[in-house]
C-alpha cells in the first residue's frame, strides 16, 4: 500500500507579512526561515523521514518552483524524492491539482498536510495512516478547551446565539488522511457543484463519509501570524536538544 502526501504551499500567508510588491520574489509565509531554513523544509523533512511514506507532492505558485527546487537541492530532503507540481487560486485547486498527479490506486492512502505545520510528529502521521486505513478518512485533532459560543454576526458586533458542548468540539488539524478513491470522489463532486470547503474532510463530509479523529498535539502549530514564530523557535530549539539527547545515547 502507498502512503502519498499532499502539502498545498501556493498561498501568499499575507498574515505573515505586509502585501508584496512587484519585487517581492518570495513572499509567502511557507518560505519564511526557521533557525535559517524555510518552514516547508521542515514540514518536508518530517514526512521524508517516515517509513510509511512513499510520494511527497508540493503545490506551489508557478513562478517559485524553479527557486524552491534548488533549495531543495541543497537543503534536501533528501530521502525521498519530492515532486513540485503548479498550484491553483486557493488551497483546494492546490490540492486538486497535486491529487490528478498521484500515482495511486483506490485503497492507497493519500495525506493533506499545512505546509506551515513543522513540528508534526511521527506519531501523529502514523496515527492518522492508521485512521485512514481503517475508516478511510481520518484527521488530527485536539479537544476543544476554551467554551464554544456561536454568534451571529450583526452591523454593530457579534450576539451569541448557543453554547456549544465542549465534548462535541475539536480543532482540526493536520495531516488529514483518505484513501485515494474517498478523497477523489469529494474532489469530484465539490468540483461539479462548484463548492470551496475549508479543509479537504469539510469536502469528504459533504460526500458523505464519515471522518474519524485521532489526537493530535498542541506543538502541532499553524505558524500564520509573526507572533507564532517566537514559539516556534522555542519548540525548535526544544527538538534540537531531544535529537542530541538521542545521539549521546546511541554513540
Amino acid at each position: 500500500m502507498k502512503v502519498a502526501v499532499i502539502i498545498p504551499a501556493a498561498g501568499l500567508g499575507t498574515r505573515m507579512s505586509p502585501a508584496p510588491s512587484a519585487k517581492s520574489k518570495i513572499p509567502s509565509k511557507q518560505f519564511t526561515e526557521l533557525g535559517g531554513t524555510p518552514i516547508l523544509i521542515h514540514t518536508l523533512r518530517k514526512f521524508a523521514a517516515s517509513p510509511r511514506v512513499t510520494e511527497i507532492l508540493v503545490a506551489l505558485r508557478k513562478d517559485e518552483i524553479p527557486g524552491f527546487r534548488e533549495r531543495l537541492q541543497s537543503e534536501g530532503p533528501h530521502e525521498k524524492r519530492v515532486e513540485l507540481v503548479e498550484g491553483g487560486e486557493h488551497r483546494q485547486q492546490s490540492v486538486a491539482n497535486a491529487l490528478a498527479a498521484v500515482s495511486a490506486e483506490n485503497d492507497d492512502i493519500v495525506l493533506v498536510h499545512d505546509a506551515v505545520r513543522p513540528f508534526v510528529t511521527p506519531e501523529i502521521i502514523e496515527e492518522v495512516i492508521r485512521g485512514a486505513e481503517k475508516f478511510g478518512a481520518a484527521i488530527a485533532g485536539l479537544p476543544a478547551v476554551d467554551t464554544i459560543k456561536k454568534v451571529e454576526r450583526t452591523a454593530d458586533g457579534a450576539l451569541i446565539t448557543a453554547t456549544i458542548p465542549r465534548e462535541h468540539v475539536v480543532m482540526a488539524q493536520t495531516p488529514q488522511g483518505f484513501r485515494y478513491q474517498v478523497l477523489k470522489k469529494a474532489f469530484d463532486e465539490a468540483l461539479a457543484d462548484g463548492f470551496i470547503g475549508t479543509d479537504e474532510a469539510s469536502l469528504v463530509e459533504r460526500s458523505g463519509h464519515e471522518v474519524a479523529v485521532v489526537m493530535g498535539s498542541p506543538r502541532n502549530i499553524k505558524i500564520t501570524a509573526p507572533a507564532d514564530m517566537e514559539l516556534a523557535e522555542f519548540y525548535l530549539r526544544g527538538q534540537g536538544r531531544t535529537m542530541a539527547g538521542k545521539d549521546e545515547k546511541a554513540s
